[in-house]
């Protein structure tokens, strides 16, 4: 038994509490839900500290705890609700289709440190997780992003070394092609889009499209696919009026941009770049401006 109180625990475990934090939001794809799982995996390490017998190191011990919660949370029928479009009595909008986008996905906010700039979070990477069977997307982090040995990911999951790695050839054929780190934009991109959202330019925006460009939209289901879809939405957003953007950035260092109309927010940008051209735009809800330190409303 050893004795320890609760603040000598907190300043202990406090070097790990980020990454912590982190590695359950790329098992849930969910800020919300990430937080909780942090929050159940130190208490349940204050209240088991006691047993800890240092077989293995404490990271590894507290990231043991932390992958078992994302499982039980990712197991869990009821984690989120199906929200199920079949089409039965929906019109969707013009240019719009029913997607099977992760509605739950949330995005990150960066913080300038150097986990974040060695540790991918990116949101097709995370996005791609949430596609996993729970132990194959345990094992792919654990393994391939954390670089823990097959051995101690064995002992993590209560699993055997050959169903380890099993699961991870599993993981990595079906995530096959998906970049685990976000292509850096460039300032000149970053310029260029502002401009022309503020401008409502579409033709401005469009010429810094790929192709196959598609947007989301979480917690909606719906995806817009390709350049014209993606333009005849914009055109009826910039139809209600112009919109004024400010800078951030999330997901390890993916071009981000609070959405204002009028003085009101109305939702955040995430882009996502590809050969020097954004290839996917997820727009999250204006309850998301907050953990960017953006506020509701801009000052007249």
């Amino acid at each position: 038994m050893r004795d320890m109180d609760a603040e000598a625990f907190r300043e202990l475990i406090e070097p790990y509490r980020r990454e912590l934090h982190v590695h359950c939001y790329r098992m849930l794809g969910s800020l919300h839900d990430a937080e909780d799982a942090l929050q159940e995996t130190l208490l349940a390490a204050w209240s088991g500290f006691a047993a800890f017998e240092e077989r293995s190191s404490l990271r590894t011990w507290l990231y043991r705890i932390a992958t078992n919660r994302c499982l039980n949370a990712r197991r869990s029928a009821a984690r989120h609700p199906v929200r199920a479009w079949d089409g039965a009595g929906v019109v969707l909008p013009e240019g719009a289709t029913a997607g099977n986008e992760v509605t739950w996905l949330e995005p990150f906010p960066d913080v300038a440190d150097a986990y974040e700039r060695t540790e991918s979070v990116s949101l097709a990477f995370v996005t791609a997780l949430q596609t996993l069977p729970p132990r194959q997307v345990a094992v792919l982090v654990l393994r391939d992003v954390l670089g823990f040995p097959a051995a101690e990911v064995a002992t993590m999951l209560g699993a055997t070394v050959e169903s380890v790695t099993s699961a991870l050839k599993r993981a990595r054929a079906r995530l096959h092609g998906v970049r685990p780190q976000a292509e850096p934009s460039g300032d000149a991109l970053v310029a260029k889009f502002v401009r022309a959202y503020q401008e409502s330019d579409i033709d401005g925006l469009v010429a810094l499209l790929t192709d196959d460009v598609f947007m989301t939209m979480p917690p909606l289901p719906l995806e817009y696919r390709g350049r014209e879809a993606v333009a005849e939405f914009f055109a009826r957003v910039f139809a209600s009026g112009r919109r004024k953007l400010v800078v951030t950035s999330a997901n390890g260092g993916q071009p981000a941009f609070g959405v204002y109309s009028g003085e009101r927010g109305s939702g955040l940008i995430v882009l996502t770049v590809t050969g020097g051209r954004i290839s996917a735009m997820t727009r999250f809800e204006p309850t998301v401006l907050p953990w960017f330190n953006l506020p509701a409303c801009l000052s007249s």
